[in-house]
């Protein structure tokens, strides 16, 4: 009982996602159609990004580059404003949990070090949208842009084109905030000096990087991709096989399985249909506010031609409550083992944050037409 309970806790979304897929089996029967809803190229994408960003985190580039940008004396608003940019940034190649598992942790360190502490909860919040917002710049920034990108068939032209001008959005408003903060001049120091941990590894990883980019925008085939990611871990770091989150993986496959098989009910089907019909952005918008924007994207793919829509409603609806993005449960969890008596604060300043965010960019959206 145990057992079953510390994997509740730890994969909560792969428990819901397998529920759904057993109820979904009187549906649509096991057989060949199970295998044939399994993307198998999102998968080999998603298990070769992870761990590459797994191998490009563990030789310190992200904690480096960090370090040199935020040293020495500053405005406390530039350092806040580095704080918050940094995973906006780097979300965009390295995912948004990635992002926030880096540098949530490391904002904490030096605000602490510089005596800010009392800035703590506005700059972890302001992170969490950040990489949330920043991430969805890139197919690989978050597993449903790449999910989207691969199903849709996006080419690089429309994807950036339809993302850009919100990504240029969140930018300003993330500054705006920023600078909100208050404070004088505040200096920032380490005691120790960080350096590259193992540079043969590093080179290996931005090799590998490029190939999956190249792969992601399909002039690589993925099992290539696969082989050649795999060997080079089994020859330079065998332990970043135990990196890779294979919950997220069987979450998606789960999730494939569901979707294909609810398909399969024609009053559902005809049901998510019409919705998506009405506003395939707003309708994912919301479901992301319930059930996250990964699983999202994955179950209402299979319902609606409108992949620019359901792009933008499961990156924008990445705002909003704690669970609409997952990554934001990693924020959560670095603030409250810092400050465990601060949960209502922090949720307060979250949900105000990501609304007036949320409603931002959805009248954004609006002018643009995109609803």
């Amino acid at each position: 009982m145990e057992k079953i309970k510390s994997f509740w806790k730890k994969e909560p979304v792969l428990v819901c996602a397998a529920i759904c897929m057993l109820l979904s089996i009187p549906a649509q029967p096991p057989g060949a159609a199970y295998i044939e809803a399994i993307d198998f190229r999102v998968l080999a994408l998603l298990f070769c990004l992870m761990a590459v960003v797994a191998g490009l985190q563990k030789c310190g580039l992200f904690e480096l580059l960090a370090r040199k940008l935020l040293s020495g004396k500053r405005p406390v608003k530039l350092l806040v404003f580095t704080l918050v940019m940094l995973p906006f940034f780097v979300s965009m190649l390295v995912t948004n949990d990635v992002a926030l598992i880096t540098f949530v942790p490391f904002a904490l360190l030096v605000l602490e070090h510089s005596g800010q502490q009392k800035l703590t909860a506005p700059v972890v919040v302001l992170q969490t949208i950040a990489a949330n917002l920043g991430s969805m710049a890139t197919p690989v920034g978050n597993p449903q842009n790449l999910f989207l990108y691969s199903t849709y068939g996006f080419t690089p032209a429309q994807f950036f084109q339809a993302v850009l001008p919100y990504t240029g959005i969140s930018f300003v408003m993330l500054t705006l905030a920023s600078f909100c903060c208050r404070g004088r001049t505040c200096e920032v120091r380490f005691m120790q000096q960080q350096t590259i941990r193992n540079s043969k590894t590093l080179i290996v990883m931005i090799v590998l990087f490029v190939l999956c980019l190249l792969c992601v925008f399909r002039m690589l085939p993925y099992g290539i991709l696969l082989m050649v990611v795999c060997a080079c871990l089994a020859i330079c770091d065998r332990s970043l096989f135990k990196s890779i989150d294979y919950g997220l993986l069987a979450t998606f496959v789960c999730f494939f399985i569901f979707a294909d098989n609810i398909g399969a009910i024609p009053v559902v089907q005809s049901l998510l249909e019409n919705v998506l019909n009405q506003s395939a952005l707003l309708a994912s918008a919301a479901a992301s506010q319930v059930i996250s924007n990964v699983p999202a994207a994955v179950l209402l793919s299979g319902f609606t031609q409108d992949g620019t829509g359901l792009l933008l409603g499961t990156d924008l609806g990445g705002l909003g409550t704690p669970i609409a993005s997952l990554a934001s449960l990693i924020s959560l969890k670095a603030f409250l083992k810092q400050q465990p008596g601060e949960f209502v604060r922090y949720l307060v300043l979250f949900l105000v944050a990501n609304v007036i965010g949320l409603v931002i960019l959805l009248g954004f959206a609006r002018l643009c037409g995109a609803w």
